[in-house]
């Protein structure tokens, strides 16, 4: 049957999409294969790196991608929007996807205040998507 292909899109491909498809790779096993990227890709937030070390999660390997690396060249059995922007602005045909799903979290980077309250937000959404793909996981088993 093979792994089921699953591509996290947000904007910038610098925080939550890079977020979820860490999040897939840990909890996912070997049933899925994650991806992820952005409409309009522009690095990874280096805070986003440091929320998930904080938790045990390693980005390495991950860097931030544009949506036309996948498009049409591999068959993703689901692709998540994790924002209203890439929700609104993905392409309706996209060839190659099975289903289309909207999480809709709040943009960490996009969120001004200290260093340390800016950091709070990037926990606060990390923590979010860890829960969103926990639980779609689950209903996948009884799917």
């Amino acid at each position: 049957m093979g792994t089921i292909k699953v591509l996290f899109l947000s904007t910038s491909n610098s925080a939550r999409s890079q977020m979820a498809e860490a999040f897939l790779r840990k909890y996912g096993g070997d049933r899925f294969d994650a991806y992820s990227a952005g409409l309009e890709p522009k690095g990874i937030d280096p805070n986003t790196e440091r929320v998930m070390e904080e938790v045990g999660v390693s980005l390495s390997g991950q860097y931030s991608k544009h949506v036309q690396e996948y498009m049409g060249k591999i068959h993703f059995s689901y692709l998540i929007t994790v924002c209203h922007e890439a929700e609104k602005n993905c392409p309706t045909v996209f060839p190659g996807v099975g289903q289309r799903l909207h999480w809709s979290f709040a943009d960490p980077s996009a969120f001004t205040g200290s260093d340390d309250e800016r950091l709070a937000k990037f926990r606060q959404v990390r923590d979010h998507i860890e829960q969103q793909v926990k639980s779609w996981l689950a209903a996948q088993k009884t799917a």
